[in-house]
């Protein structure tokens, strides 16, 4: 791989975006176009510092996962994005591998869900974005790294997170997604990079192994469609909560609203007021 090549072709595309387009806060003392280095590693999970040897060339051999994650984050083309992929020295991944890109056309729609708490995962439950309001509500995302990343493992090993569920929705929900793994290993046999985050899964935990050994277990019920949200500034919240499947990407997309004129939209309002009063 030509690392500086690599790393001068990100700073470029860097410099090219606009922060209010990525949902970066544009203060006034800001005096650069583009996204400066810390923001941009924030939008793709990964260090400051990790970029900064990425773009000065002193970085070599950034993973898939990376790369994928900085063409996201720098919003590019499919051209531009299997650009990158053949500078740092990847195939470009085909239909057998998972894939977790935004398209163009379901960006324009997360855009237009600026103010709404919207969270996206690719079908091996890896975080392939969630926005400034989702980060508000359910605690910043942007210091998680490997694992951490990963919704299964932050539902059976990773630190309590602000939903409220009782025991048996506890348990529905970890056999629910475990179950939803077991099938996207059936529709990517190919990608070994699914099969190492399985094998690495049931490393972090006992709980996955014992769910991914087990018999078919018999239809769980659905998801539900309202959770309860324990806010630290704006308290406790019942909010609606829809996934939409992108097909083509086989993403799964959440977002989080409240019924207008509610005690729960109220305090919806105040968990994401106090977020940007905050920036």
């Amino acid at each position: 791989m030509e690392t500086w090549e690599f790393g001068r072709t990100v700073r470029r595309w860097r410099e090219r975006v606009a922060p209010e387009d990525a949902g970066v806060p544009v203060g006034p003392r800001r005096r650069a176009p583009g996204l400066r280095r810390e923001e941009l590693a924030a939008l793709a999970g990964v260090s400051a510092d990790y970029l900064t040897r990425l773009e000065q060339g002193r970085a070599t051999a950034p993973s898939a996962q990376v790369v994928e994650a900085l063409a996201r984050a720098l919003r590019l083309s499919a051209p531009e994005r299997d650009l990158l992929y053949r500078l740092a020295g990847h195939t470009v991944p085909g239909p057998e591998v998972v894939p977790s890109r935004l398209a163009p056309s379901v960006r324009r729609l997360l855009d237009r869900l600026a103010h709404t708490p919207v969270v996206v995962y690719d079908a091996s439950w890896n975080l392939v974005l969630a926005n400034g309001p989702y980060e508000a509500l359910m605690g910043t995302t942007s210091h998680w790294r490997g694992l951490e990343r990963n919704a299964v493992w932050r539902t059976l090993a990773g630190p309590p997170g602000r939903v409220v569920h009782t025991a048996r929705e506890q348990a529905e929900h970890e056999a629910r997604l475990v179950a939803d793994l077991r099938l996207t290993v059936l529709r990517y046999p190919a990608d070994r990079a699914l099969r190492r985050l399985a094998a690495a899964l049931a490393e972090a935990t006992p709980r996955f192994g014992e769910l991914w050994d087990a018999d078919v277990p018999p239809p769980l019920p659905g998801p539900s469609r309202r959770k309860i949200v324990e806010h630290p500034g704006a308290g406790r919240m019942t909010l609606d909560c829809d996934t939409l499947l992108d097909a083509l990407d086989d993403t799964r997309i959440t977002v989080y609203t409240a019924e207008p004129g509610t005690e729960d939209a109220a305090r919806l309002a105040v968990a994401l007021g106090a977020a940007a009063l905050v920036e």
